[in-house]
């Protein structure tokens, strides 16, 4: 078992954002956890990279606490992309090197250079290499991120809504890199979304979380008309499509009072 996260829970302040949250993880899979805003999925994780303190629980990484890990051990393991960064005047190739950081010992060597490289050629962006960061548009950037964590070499991926800024092509060209470098590298992968559809693409393992809490857990079978409707509060219908399962929100309309209210303010628009 590559990851077991047990009884987590955490909290801002008073407020309780993860409660007893628990799965597992083995390598080569890719987790989608799902969920409407505000349901703790960033803050999960953050307790799992170490950069939150859980208030309970624990977060094994192939047997072991991430809580006794010191930076340098668990950068070498566990590489997270959030989902937004500050774009500054380093170039792009710097940017991605970083992601050697926690392997130097004076500066980086010939093969941090090479696997830096490697990483810009497998997100695409090889002619954007002296560019700055300042330049890029949100998509490029994200994509540079993404660059970076996989010249880290970790064991595993945590990625907060990576398709986020990203086009159509974009996004299955980056879901497509993640799952094929977790079953290349034998590593796994934890990624954040709302785009259900993207999800039961490339998801191994859902876990599905509403309240700070996980509501369900599993294959691609947990993802149903009911749970939707539970947690998102929307009626939908999954149909099969050329082998892919797809979600389709029904539309309900409005409510019956918002109706009238926008009945109401129609003739003062028009006036």
């Amino acid at each position: 078992m590559l990851l077991q996260v047990v009884g987590l829970e955490f909290s801002y302040h008073a407020s309780p954002v993860l409660e007893g949250v628990s799965f597992e993880l083995n390598a080569g899979e890719l987790a989608v956890i799902l969920g409407p805003n505000g349901a703790g999925k960033s803050t999960l994780l953050r307790c799992l990279n170490g950069v939150l303190k859980p208030r309970r629980g624990a977060v094994l990484l192939e047997g072991a606490s991430v809580a006794t890990m010191g930076p340098r051990q668990l950068s070498r393991r566990v590489a997270y992309v959030p989902q937004a960064s500050q774009a500054n005047f380093m170039t792009v190739f710097d940017a991605v090197l970083l992601g050697r950081r926690p392997y130097f010992e004076w500066g980086p060597a010939p093969r941090d250079f090479a696997l830096a490289e490697q990483a810009l050629h497998r997100v695409r962006l090889d002619n954007l290499a002296l560019r700055r960061l300042h330049e890029l548009s949100g998509g490029e950037l994200q994509k540079v991120n993404l660059a970076r964590a996989l010249a880290q070499e970790p064991r595993i991926l945590l990625l907060d809504e990576p398709t986020n800024n990203l086009d159509l092509k974009s996004q299955l060209e980056v879901m497509e890199l993640i799952h094929a470098f977790t079953r290349k590298k034998g590593t796994a992968a934890i990624v954040t979304m709302h785009d259900l559809n993207l999800g039961l693409r490339y998801g191994d393992r859902f876990l599905v979380m509403k309240d700070g809490a996980v509501w369900a857990k599993g294959g691609p079978e947990v993802i149903d008309v009911d749970l939707i409707r539970e947690v998102y509060g929307v009626e939908a219908v999954i149909e099969e499509v050329r082998g892919l399962r797809m979600v389709i929100p029904l539309n309900q309309g409005p409510a019956p009072l918002e109706t009238a209210l926008l009945d109401r303010s129609l003739p003062q628009l028009a006036g």
